[in-house]
């Protein structure tokens, strides 16, 4: 670890992050493959001919956004429609898909694990999880098979854990019915933000590229390149430094110095008036040099890179807003949808200032059950150590619906072994909360944590899937450390030489 220079001196290290991205690939050129756009007709000219259409959507930041453009598309086509947001697919909600008598029944940002169930004439999924291997021999109806679409990524050679996310196809989607519709984009980018497509890159790629290109020709974002820090509009300037990931040595987590090294650079944190002052108020020249600092002294060059990239603002709000950085408003949506709070997301996109003042409030909520779950995991010391994965088993401590979220920034802290996935374990009220995370190196290894999730969970009778990098399962009480064992076994055979 190399040792902190010195605040306010003059920088060693050559800032060429000020000239635009530092990518230690190209990206390459992407279009959408005909099959795709075929498909979408088809699927089109399905959700136009009919007359009553079900949605049931994640309850996610993706999955509200999911929602949101497809409540919109359905509204400008004066359909009759409700929205239904579910936490996942369960027996009981297969069981309504296939009986709902409305003419269509279309599934955003989920679905995708359990085509083969669904039996029902009239079906649209537009998802980015791995698919069901099973779908089309699994159809049990000629008829059914004719009216069902699954507009998913992993179909067309496409990753969905990166490259688009659910909003984004169900964006495609909406832009197919009405090319009028590119004023939805925006709020796809805002999907694919929440659910972490452009950590891969510090920028959006692939399908998402396209989309974003979308956004920005609608006017509707900004793309500028800097430090990508949470809460440049939302978290005061001290704060900021302060709690920013990735970590770096000496400076975060200590308020102090981070006061410190604003002043260094005769940067106040309260203006004139003695408000507070965040990111977004400051010069730019104020921002390269404390940007400079925090690159000079990061831990490692992977930590430079991830510090530095794309930052995505919506310029239908103020930055100040919690509404006008697209990481802001998707962990708005999150915090709204992971607390009973889905129908908030909408009510914000309609401009309700009383939606606004609800979602600070559950925001607020969200980031206090996480740094306290958080807590609860370190001080408790329930993080444990397998042969071949690290996991932590909570019961009713942890809500369900942060597991994952805390599964996640373990992963990505000095207390875990970045070369073990982690799994995580939460009562829920079908039974265990199952999430698994993995770092970007065991997926370039050859780790599958979908397949994993999806196989150690039917041996003991549950439910499971998601994406290679990331994936969870809903188990029966009391089989925890036997799904565990075969965890074990399968992450092995993963990554065995």
């Amino acid at each position: 670890m190399m040792d902190i220079m010195p605040f306010g001196r003059d920088s060693l290290y050559n800032p060429r992050w000020m000239a635009g991205p530092i990518m230690s690939d190209a990206v390459p050129e992407v279009a959408f493959p005909p099959k795709l756009l075929a498909d979408l007709r088809r699927a089109a000219a399905q959700i136009v001919s009919a007359r009553r259409i079900t949605v049931i959507t994640h309850i996610d930041a993706d999955g509200i956004t999911s929602g949101a453009i497809a409540s919109e598309t359905l509204s400008r086509l004066g359909k009759e429609f409700t929205v239904h947001f579910e936490k996942k697919i369960t027996d009981e909600v297969i069981e309504r898909v296939n009986s709902d008598d409305a003419d269509l029944v279309w599934i955003c940002d989920l679905g995708s694990a359990y085509m083969s169930q669904f039996t029902r004439i009239g079906l649209v999924v537009t998802d980015h999880h791995v698919p069901d291997s099973n779908w089309r021999t699994g159809q049990s109806l000629l008829s059914a098979f004719g009216c069902s679409h699954q507009l998913n990524p992993h179909l067309y050679g496409v990753d969905g854990s990166y490259e688009v996310c659910g909003a984004g196809m169900t964006y495609l989607l909406s832009k197919t019915i009405d090319p009028r519709n590119q004023d939805l984009a925006y709020i796809a980018v805002i999907g694919a933000i929440g659910d972490l497509q452009d950590l891969q890159n510090s920028r959006l790629v692939s399908w998402n590229r396209l989309i974003l290109d979308d956004a920005v020709e609608a006017g509707d974002v900004e793309v500028s390149f800097g430090l990508r820090y949470f809460g440049r509009g939302t978290r005061p300037l001290v704060q900021f430094l302060q709690y920013g990931e990735p970590a770096i040595p000496g400076i975060t987590g200590d308020m102090n110095v981070c006061l410190a090294l604003l002043e260094s650079f005769g940067i106040s944190a309260v203006d004139s008036n003695g408000r507070k002052r965040y990111w977004c108020d400051l010069e730019e020249s104020e921002r390269m040099v404390v940007t400079d600092e925090l690159v000079t002294n990061a831990g490692s060059d992977a930590d430079r890179e991830t510090l530095l990239g794309e930052v995505y603002t919506i310029t239908r709000y103020p930055v100040r807003s919690g509404l006008g950085d697209a990481k802001e408003f998707a962990t708005t949506l999150n915090s709204c949808g992971r607390y009973g709070d889905d129908a908030t997301g909408p009510r914000i996109r309609r401009g309700g200032r009383s939606a606004l003042k609800d979602a600070e409030n559950k925001r607020r909520d969200h980031r206090r059950n996480i740094s306290s779950a958080l807590n609860y995991v370190k001080e408790n010391s329930l993080l444990m150590r397998g042969s071949h994965v690290q996991y932590f088993i909570d019961g009713s401590a942890i809500k369900e619906t942060v597991v994952g979220i805390v599964a996640n920034m373990l992963l990505n802290s000095e207390d875990v072994d970045p070369d073990m996935p982690i799994i995580a374990f939460a009562e829920a009220d079908d039974g265990i909360k199952v999430s698994a995370r993995a770092s970007k190196r065991l997926i370039d290894r050859g780790l599958d944590l979908s397949r994993i999730m999806t196989e150690a969970a039917a041996s003991v009778g549950g439910l499971g899937g998601g994406h290679s990098v990331a994936a969870g399962a809903t188990i029966p009480e009391g089989k925890e450390m036997v799904f565990l064992d075969r965890v074990e076994a399968l992450v092995k055979d993963c990554l065995s030489p």
